[in-house]
């Protein structure tokens, strides 16, 4: 290889030359240059890159040719980078770390372990099933960025319509006749009235809404119009449901607050009592007529669009949630 001119005019060449053309160069081929510099000679680069002395050979002028520079000068037979090379390597080793922690990052995504995933879900969902989900996305997986939203449905609708969530978990019915979006159902919803142990109705059979409503009640959250009207036609009333309610909270740590330490009751769907009542803080009221509403509870998101890998773990995670409950 032929001995280079002065390095003021082998800099400029590269400036005007090289940086034009560099989009086009590979990585391998660059790794080849950083291994013969890193050895100083031929023999060792190809075993280092497990390529035959001739195919390095010709992988290194191919570089040359690209990048219109000599390489290396032979220096008691050693090969020594000239000042074209020197020039050019800290950028090459920067494009060579640069496509592995790429790679790296790619392979993180792909197991569930890195990228980013915004999600939300109403909060008596929340107060069960999000610290688990949440345990499960960030065990073993430093690189992922998790965001949460604990919200009405209908806001967890918007947020998603506006791009700020990948998903949510709530009420499909909301989505279910919308071509934008995809909905899974994952569990039908059983409803009931609930109250803390020892509630002076707890043994009582045959509960009429009457005898309910002379304790306070409380409205876990967001109440539809259409969820109001079946409410009042089920039970007889008339006027507002709401006037009826003694608190309407979103925050299931705080109604469940409440619902221990006063004679509150609850009308409910039985999934956010689940631990209470195995464990007998909480007891189903006998209030006749039944609930009949009507919420199954799945997976939103936009249709058509692609998921990060841990969309799929959490997706995984949610359904093996509810498939439990229904065991």
């Amino acid at each position: 290889m032929r001995r280079a001119g002065s390095c003021l005019r082998q800099l400029k060449f590269i400036a005007n030359q090289v940086a034009p053309k560099a989009a086009s160069l590979n990585t391998r081929q660059l790794r080849h240059l950083l291994a013969v510099v890193d050895t100083g000679s031929v023999s060792a680069a190809a075993q280092q890159v497990h390529l035959s002395q001739p195919a390095l050979s010709r992988s290194l002028r191919a570089l040359e040719s690209e990048l219109r520079a000599p390489l290396f000068d032979r220096h008691e037979r050693r090969l020594v980078p000239t000042p074209f090379a020197q020039a050019y390597l800290a950028r090459a080793r920067r494009i060579v770390l640069e496509e592995a922690e790429g790679a790296r990052e790619l392979a993180l995504m792909h197991s569930g372990r890195a990228g980013s995933l915004a999600f939300g879900m109403g909060s008596a969902l929340a107060h069960d099933l999000l610290a688990r989900l949440l345990m499960e996305l960030m065990a073993g997986a430093p690189r992922l960025k998790l965001r949460t939203l604990i919200d009405t449905t209908d806001r967890l609708l918007a947020a998603l319509r506006n791009e700020e969530l990948d998903f949510f978990v709530g009420d499909i019915r909301i989505a279910d006749t919308d071509a934008a979006l995809q909905v899974e159902p994952l569990y039908a919803c059983r409803f009931g009235w609930f109250a803390r142990k020892d509630h002076p109705l707890q043994d009582q059979r045959a509960l009429s809404i009457r005898e309910v409503l002379r304790y306070p009640l409380i409205a876990p959250g967001f109440i539809g119009a259409d969820a109001e009207r079946r409410f009042l036609r089920r039970y007889g009333l008339t006027g507002s449901m709401l006037d009826r309610f003694t608190l309407q909270c979103a925050d299931g740590a705080t109604v469940h607050t409440v619902l221990m330490a006063t004679d509150a009751i609850i009308p409910a769907i039985e999934l956010t009592m689940l631990h209470e009542l195995r464990d007998g803080t909480v007891v189903a009221l006998d209030v006749v007529p039944a609930l009949d509403a009507e919420l199954v509870l799945g997976i939103v998101q936009r249709a058509g669009r692609t998921q990060v890998p841990a969309a799929a773990r959490a997706f995984d995670f949610v359904r093996q949630y509810f498939a439990a409950i229904e065991h």
